[in-house]
């Protein structure tokens, strides 16, 4: 530990503007939590407790034993959430998979405000749903190393929701205020360096209003307004970012400065964003690519009705129930709550409803060249 932080002060000093002293903090204050297997036990049974009124596919293996150096824990076997053999084998639906993984980090981030901070596919497994499971899908979803977890506190999480909402609705001067409001407030990143956060929450170039405010000059792909019109990444697009990276002056720089001001959870929760992003582009799933940005504004839009549901209640609280003006706010808000959450929910439908026709198209495609065997190695992504 003495050695990266030596080995950071030295970056620091011959290049001052590589800001990474903070990476040896952190270090030094995660490891000796993730040594520690007793703090691993309490992580692992919280967040049991968490989902434990949630119908989800989300399974985390009992306990055996704790003590500081030795965990015993239920042995599971399964499969990489991202080996479409396996999930072929086991006629698991590899677009499933992706939603429920979407579902279950959201749920920690935006509703539980308690999360799993080492994110990546080695710490998960799946396996066909045994008997008796509570899963709602054919499968199960395991989470493991349960040592390393944080909370998020209720504003920063709020705020986090708003960020999120604001990306996906439709561009205007007033969205585009809103981002940049949240932005500072959540990553503590003023205009100069938005930019470069927006491109981290959603692993895309800028969007348009982004664009605009920096100025750039580069138009060789198109620029989304929002999340919600964003188009599969082209080839385009990614030599838009090569080119940024490798020509625009500061830009480096830039995000290093970004990681240092943001905070270290919006950090983790960043690594769940990548996360859930990857495994969507490794299960070769058929649906749309902002399928699961909707699963995402399903639960931000969830988290703000409860934080505006819970002030209203504490204000009836103090000022009476039959507080006409307040009665009126808590239905306008619940109103604008359902009738968001359903405009979604239609949404998810309509692009579920052609990812099952693409596949519905493959599993054809594969019967004609190589008979049943090929249809269902083609209905899975496989090659056939």
């Amino acid at each position: 530990m003495k050695m990266v932080e030596v080995t950071l002060g030295w970056v620091k000093y011959w290049f001052p503007e590589f800001e990474l002293t903070w990476l040896g903090e952190e270090m030094r204050t995660n490891l000796p939590k993730e040594m520690d297997f007793t703090l691993e036990a309490r992580n692992a049974e919280r967040t049991i407790k968490d989902f434990k009124s949630i119908q989800t596919s989300l399974y985390i293996p009992d306990t055996i034993t704790a003590t500081k150096r030795v965990l015993i824990m239920e042995y599971i076997q399964g499969g990489r959430v991202d080996d479409l053999e396996y999930l072929a084998d086991a006629h698991i639906d590899r677009n499933k998979v992706a939603l429920e993984l979407s579902r279950i980090f959201n749920q920690m981030v935006f509703v539980n405000g308690w999360f799993h901070a080492d994110p990546h596919p080695g710490n998960l497994l799946i396996r066909p749903a045994p008997k008796g499971s509570r899963s709602p899908f054919n499968f199960e979803i395991v989470l493991l190393d349960h040592g390393l977890y944080f909370d998020i506190d209720p504003i920063l999480r709020v705020n986090y929701a708003k960020l999120w909402l604001s990306l996906i609705a439709p561009a205007s001067p007033a969205t585009t205020l809103d981002r940049r409001k949240y932005a500072e407030l959540v990553g503590n990143v003023g205009p100069d360096l938005y930019p470069v956060f927006e491109a981290a929450l959603t692993g895309r170039a800028a969007l348009q209003s982004s664009v605009d405010s920096v100025k750039e000059d580069d138009r060789s792909c198109r620029r989304a307004s929002s999340i919600i019109d964003l188009q599969p990444q082209s080839k385009a697009e990614l030599d838009a970012i090569r080119n940024a990276v490798v020509s625009t002056e500061g830009l480096l720089t830039s995000v290093f400065d970004v990681l240092r001001r943001v905070p270290r959870r919006v950090l983790m929760v960043l690594k769940l964003n990548d996360l859930t992003r990857s495994l969507d582009y490794a299960l070769m799933t058929t649906h749309s690519n902002i399928r699961i940005f909707l699963i995402t504004a399903k639960y931000c839009t969830y988290a703000v009705w409860q934080d505006e549901r819970k002030r209203l209640i504490d204000a009836m609280i103090h000022k009476g129930i039959f507080n006409f003006p307040l009665l009126r706010g808590c239905f306008s808000c619940w109103w604008k709550f359902r009738r968001q959450y359903a405009k979604l929910v239609i949404g998810e439908i309509f692009l579920d409803l052609q990812a099952i026709a693409i596949i519905k198209k493959a599993w054809v495609k594969g019967l004609w060249r190589k008979g049943f065997q090929g249809a269902h190695q083609a209905a899975a992504g496989l090659a056939y």
